[in-house]
């Protein structure tokens, strides 16, 4: 009896302990420092084949700039993506390990510096070889995010070209990745959490862009594609796909919009 009323109070204790960390510990701590208490902790991390890593390490340059225990996380994160969500082909194209190995990096390089980098916003990954007639427009798209029905979908040869070119600003997985996260965090605010935090800063952006002369230095700078003005979706993915193919470049011409990109998804280079 004893043995269980001790057990009991330390499970009560923890839950408390649990309960003042997520509701005022890290909610004050995100307030102060515009991140979360920690990221990465895992009670073990899982491996990837030798195939997979060499994968990573010749065509992910993000990935090759980590240290060796981010870089230990990052292969943890990459495995457990391909394991919680489906992939499927279409025409006749079989999805290979090595494939899914590239699309699983390349969203976890964008959330990264979120702890909760597995949404439930789309379960299904479809990979078409090309351009494919989207179900929802009726028209042919190189890749699409549809959340009523819970899929991404890729062309498999443009996604490959965001990778092969990494500097120009066009990266189909990360654009379509983008929109999935924006989606998310337009969904729930949790509190605590890095979701918070992105959709407060997701916020601040659109304030900043929406002042005339916050728009003269966008126009003045040049430098984001006209796409992104279609709408504030499409104008996050844009950016997003920026801040990954030419920081330099991005932190150079526009300062304090990328300082606010970093903080939405709490990455520091």
């Amino acid at each position: 009896m004893e043995v269980f009323v001790g057990l009991l109070c330390i499970a009560i204790a923890l839950f408390f302990l649990f309960l003042a960390f997520n509701v005022l510990i890290e909610p004050a701590y995100m307030l102060m420092f515009d991140k979360p208490v920690y990221v990465h902790w895992y009670m073990f991390t899982n491996e990837l084949p030798t195939e997979a890593q060499s994968i990573l390490n010749k065509e992910f340059g993000f990935y090759r700039n980590l240290s060796p225990v981010r870089k230990k996380y990052f292969r943890h994160r990459v495995h457990a993506f391909i394991e919680y969500y489906d992939f499927v082909g279409r025409e006749g194209l079989e999805v290979t390990d090595a494939m899914k190995i590239r699309i699983a990096a390349t969203s976890v390089m964008l959330t990264f510096g979120m702890r909760q980098y597995l949404t439930d916003v789309f379960q299904t990954i479809i990979v078409y070889p090309d351009a494919f007639l989207s179900l929802s427009t009726q028209e042919y798209h190189k890749g699409e995010f549809n959340p009523a029905v819970g899929v991404v979908v890729f062309s498999w040869h443009h996604f490959m070209e965001g990778i092969e070119y990494d500097n120009d600003n066009l990266n189909l997985g990360l654009h379509e990745f983008a929109h999935a996260l924006h989606f998310s965090s337009l969904r729930k605010r949790t509190v605590g959490t890095a979701s918070v935090l992105y959709r407060d800063m997701l916020d601040k952006i659109m304030k900043y862009i929406s002042k005339p002369a916050n728009r003269e230095k966008l126009a003045q700078a040049d430098y984001f594609r006209l796409y992104a003005y279609t709408n504030q979706f499409e104008f996050i993915a844009v950016i997003l796909e920026y801040f990954f193919e030419t920081p330099n470049e991005f932190r150079q011409k526009l300062p304090e919009l990328y300082d606010m990109v970093s903080k939405m998804i709490n990455f520091r280079r």
